[in-house]
C-alpha cells in the first residue's frame, strides 16, 4: 500500500438505504431577504465528551424549530448517540448522560440522517455557534462522509450586538437569559438548552425587527460589521 493510501482519509461504511438517504439531501439555504419572522430556523444544541473540537466526540443532539414567529414544539428532536468507547469523563457532571445510556445510544450514522432530514433547508441558530458547527461538521464528516454547508447564526453574538448597552464580559447563556427574565426549569441538556436558546432568539429578533434588521441577511450583514469593530478595537 502506497504511504498516499495511508494519508487519505477512511470514508465511513454506509449501506444502501443509508446512501439513499444522503444523496437525497438538497442544496444548502443561503439567508437570504424574507422577513425573520417566515424565515424557519432549526435551533441546535450539542452536548459532548468534551471542548476538543479535534477530539472530543458528540453524544447527544437536541434541536427545536421556530416558524412563523414562534416555537413549534411539534418540531422537536433528540438523539443521544451510540460511543463504544465513551468513558466516564468530567463532563457527565455537565451533560449527565452516563456511559449506560450513550451505550444505549442511536446509530451515529442514523442519527445524523435523521437529524440532517429535520433541518432540511433551514438555516441553524445555536448559542457559542463556532463550537456546536465545528463538532457537528466533524460528526457529519466522520459518520456520513458529508460535508456541512449550512450557515449558523451565533444567538452569543446577536444578543451583544442588539444589546451595546447591556454590558456583561464574556457572558453566557444563563446571563442573558438572567438579564431578559426567562423562566429556565431545565439546563444543560441538549433538548433544554436548545429551547431556551430558542426562547432568547425570538426576544432578539424582535429587537432586530425594531432596529429595521428584519431579514436573516441584514443581520448577518450587521453581525459581520460588528465582528470587523471588535477585531479592530482588540487589535489596538
Amino acid at each position: 500500500m502506497s504511504l498516499f493510501a495511508w494519508l487519505r482519509p477512511v470514508q465511513p461504511v454506509l449501506d444502501d438505504p443509508q446512501r439513499q438517504r444522503l444523496a437525497g439531501f438538497g442544496a444548502a439555504p443561503v439567508l437570504g431577504d424574507a422577513a425573520l419572522g417566515k424565515q424557519r430556523w432549526v435551533v441546535l444544541d450539542l452536548e459532548t465528551s468534551g471542548l476538543n473540537v479535534n477530539r472530543d466526540q458528540v453524544l447527544s443532539i437536541g434541536a427545536v424549530v421556530i416558524e412563523d414567529g414562534a416555537i413549534d414544539f411539534s418540531q422537536q428532536f433528540e438523539r443521544t448517540l451510540h460511543r463504544h468507547d465513551h468513558k466516564l469523563a468530567p463532563s457527565v457532571l455537565i451533560h449527565g448522560l452516563a456511559p449506560s445510556a450513550i451505550a444505549a445510544g442511536c446509530d451515529p450514522a442514523e442519527a445524523l440522517l435523521d437529524l440532517m432530514d429535520f433541518i432540511g433547508d433551514s438555516p441553524l441558530l445555536a448559542f457559542h455557534a463556532g463550537f456546536d458547527q465545528r463538532m457537528l461538521s466533524r460528526a457529519l464528516k466522520d459518520s456520513l462522509g458529508y460535508k456541512l454547508q449550512h450557515p449558523f447564526m451565533d444567538v452569543a453574538e446577536l444578543a451583544p450586538l442588539l444589546n451595546p448597552d447591556v454590558v456583561m464580559r464574556d457572558a453566557g447563556l444563563d446571563d442573558w437569559v438572567a438579564h431578559f427574565g426567562l423562566l429556565v426549569e431545565e439546563r444543560h441538556n441538549a433538548s433544554a438548552d436548545a429551547q431556551v436558546t430558542a426562547e432568547l432568539a425570538l426576544i432578539l429578533f424582535s429587537q432586530a425587527r425594531r432596529q429595521q434588521l428584519d431579514s436573516p441577511k441584514l443581520l448577518e450583514q450587521r453581525l459581520q460589521g460588528w465582528r470587523r469593530k471588535r477585531q479592530h478595537s482588540h487589535g489596538m
